[in-house]
């Protein structure tokens, strides 16, 4: 893997380049990106680093390794925009496993929501290899989580190092692709309810006189220590939580309160919310 570029430049996009740049994984001039908005997109690779492209078939014509970070429901027509052959008419051949495309021979990262390698296979056979990973923002910070769908036909040697590219961003975990829903689902979806967290607690900083300037790197410190210690000692939550819960103690009484206003119930609801959706 020597030439990465990124087909579209979302949040998540910006995300893996700038850590992937700042991580030293990658030199500035191997990154490569396209989004159809020009503008924007120079300006990302302004403060990113990366080199921008003017077309899709200039992205994918100048690296080896093709990341699909635009909008799942913008895959089918990329996928259309790379066919290398056409019909009667002179349009675009339908894109099937058997329709020449520039991605042949090419590696293919997608962490486009449901765009797994089952999807990918199914439209573009074994020609291009393929792998979905689910990544999150805290990737911007080194503090990601990866999550790798073990099925994939990459080669080994640049699965391992795809895998160690994505493990300067944070945690590398592979999993079968009937969990890759609900792994999402925590690990996608949760950063925004940590972030929910973290504001309310600053607003209860703030109502008792903690300056908002203050209260928000106070309550992120306290949730980011919390998690890190979890994390090394690699003790049960509950047994963390003890420790902190003296008796007839301050933490005994929020805690209480916070098993009277369902925080567990809440917690796991929003995301029997989200599998729901996904089953529609």
């Amino acid at each position: 893997m020597e030439k990465i570029g990124f087909i579209g430049m979302g949040n998540m996009a910006k995300a893996l380049a700038s850590g992937f740049i700042k991580s030293g994984k990658m030199k500035g001039e191997n990154v490569f990106a396209y989004a159809p908005h020009q503008d924007k997109l120079k300006e990302n690779a302004k403060n990113i680093g990366f080199t921008p492209c003017a077309s899709l078939q200039d992205l994918v014509s100048a690296v080896d390794t093709v990341i699909m970070a635009c909008k799942p429901q913008q895959v089918e027509s990329v996928l259309q925009g790379l066919v290398n052959a056409y019909d009667r008419t002179g349009d675009p051949a339908e894109v099937t496993p058997d329709t020449p495309s520039m991605l042949d021979g090419k590696t293919l990262i997608s962490i486009a929501l449901g765009w797994d390698f089952a999807a990918f296979e199914k439209k573009l056979g074994p020609k291009v290899r393929v792998q979905f990973i689910m990544p999150n923002t805290p990737a911007m910070v080194g503090s990601g989580v990866m999550l790798f769908e073990e099925k994939n036909s990459l080669r080994a040697e640049e699965r391992n190092e795809i895998k160690a590219l994505f493990m300067a961003l944070g945690m590398v975990a592979e999993m079968p692709s009937n969990l890759m829903g609900i792994g999402g689902a925590i690990t996608g979806c949760g950063p925004a309810f940590i972030d929910m967290m973290i504001e309310a607690y600053a607003d209860a900083a703030v109502k008792y006189g903690i300056p908002r300037a203050l209260a928000y790197p106070l309550v992120s410190q306290t949730v980011m220590g919390t998690a890190k210690l979890q994390l090394i000692t690699g003790l049960h939550p509950g047994v963390l939580k003890d420790q902190v819960t003296s008796p007839a103690g301050s933490t005994i009484r929020g805690v209480t309160q916070l098993e009277k206003s369902g925080l567990r119930d809440a917690c796991i609801s929003s995301i029997d919310a989200i599998m729901e959706w996904k089953k529609g």
